[in-house]
């Protein structure tokens, strides 16, 4: 005999899982942000470049703080460079990436023109 068996969750213990992954990913975040600001304090921005020179394969990071770059030696980049790679290991860093501490975003940083330039090539 079949008996009814409900297969959706409740509307209620979806609303809750949604509040647990979003505290999850706020704490994630400060956290990650954190880590940035004791590495070279006041940084808001990472940006990494995959570079090859005389064949072999580098990495440049820049730190960006509020306003303009943040002040780090050789080590805090790496660290920091470090600290995105453990935070995010299934992201590709062969393509230049982007993270910016405020809003917990990774993204491909993909060059755009000036405005000028790309005025100039539609004519």
């Amino acid at each position: 005999m079949n008996t009814p068996q409900s297969t959706r969750a409740p509307r209620a213990a979806q609303a809750i899982a949604g509040a647990r992954r979003a505290r999850q990913r706020t704490a994630f975040i400060r956290v990650v942000a954190a880590q940035l600001d004791q590495i070279a304090p006041g940084t808001v921005r990472v940006r990494t470049v995959p570079v090859t020179r005389d064949g072999r394969r580098r990495t440049y990071v820049v730190l960006d703080a509020v306003n303009g770059p943040a002040v780090a030696d050789r080590d805090a980049h790496r660290a920091a460079l470090g600290l995105l790679q453990r935070a995010f290991p299934l992201a590709d860093w062969s393509r230049p990436r982007v993270y910016d501490a405020r809003t917990g975003v990774l993204a491909v940083d993909a060059p755009t023109p000036p405005a000028a330039l790309a005025e100039g090539a539609d004519q």
